[in-house]
């Protein structure tokens, strides 16, 4: 196989109005087939071939959402998945079969924040995922989410200070609505805990993810985490 990972061409007409761009990397053409036949149809999806040139430039501007499926994520396939985000700037739809534990914090730090089981997978709940993925939000199965907590509880003790060990860069609004976050609360269920409008937090959010250069919330989280504030 001349790469891991390969973008399905695809034949969708130009993009229209509001629609999302999608791509999709897989290293089964089957696979592939089958996420193409779960979104092709959907007249808010627009799909796109982001196949890179021998130059590393790919036919995309930006904006793209990428739907990335894989069997599990082998030190390979972690590397393809950080040169997509890094490079292309794509949000990420992870379609995975299994992760090991090792992998939850890394592909949080990559930018991940949607991941989805390959046996959940249904035309209903992929179309979810990209328009998560589009608006910059998290969405991750429960047990995904629990184990990720497990993982953040542990590594906030390594840290010096634990909990406490506020620095700069937060203001305490915003180190409140990112703990609820990361208990896995939505922007609803955030407003109504803290006695602000959805739009506040969405505010708060945007403004703080803008801030400090992070790509959406799980990886606001995953920054929390590694400077103390959770």
């Amino acid at each position: 196989m001349s790469a891991l990972l390969s973008s399905i061409p695809l034949t969708q007409p130009a993009p229209v109005g509001d629609r999302i761009p999608v791509a999709i990397h897989t290293a089964d053409p089957l696979i592939g087939a089958g996420v193409t036949h779960h979104l092709g149809p959907h007249p808010a999806i627009e799909l796109v071939d982001l196949t890179a040139d021998d130059s590393g430039h790919t036919c995309d501007d930006g904006g793209v959402v990428v739907v990335f499926v894989a069997d599990t994520l082998d030190d390979t396939t972690l590397m393809r998945l950080r040169r997509l985000m890094r490079r292309d700037g794509a949000r990420t739809v992870l379609v995975v079969h299994r992760l090991r534990e090792s992998d939850l914090l890394e592909i949080i730090a990559c930018g991940v924040g949607v991941v989805l089981w390959r046996h959940e997978v249904s035309a209903t709940r992929l179309f979810e995922a990209v328009t998560a993925a589009s608006r910059g939000e998290g969405d991750m199965p429960a047990e995904l989410l629990g184990r990720l907590m497990t993982q953040i509880g542990s590594l906030a003790r390594t840290i010096p200070g634990g909990t406490a060990a506020l620095t700069g860069g937060l203001s305490p609004r915003e180190v409140e609505v990112i703990r609820l976050v990361a208990d896995g609360f939505d922007t609803k269920e955030i407003a109504e805990k803290l006695s602000y409008s959805e739009r506040t937090i969405k505010n708060n959010l945007h403004a703080l993810t803008t801030r400090l250069h992070l790509r959406n919330r799980a990886h606001a989280v995953a920054h929390a985490v590694r400077e103390g504030y959770i």
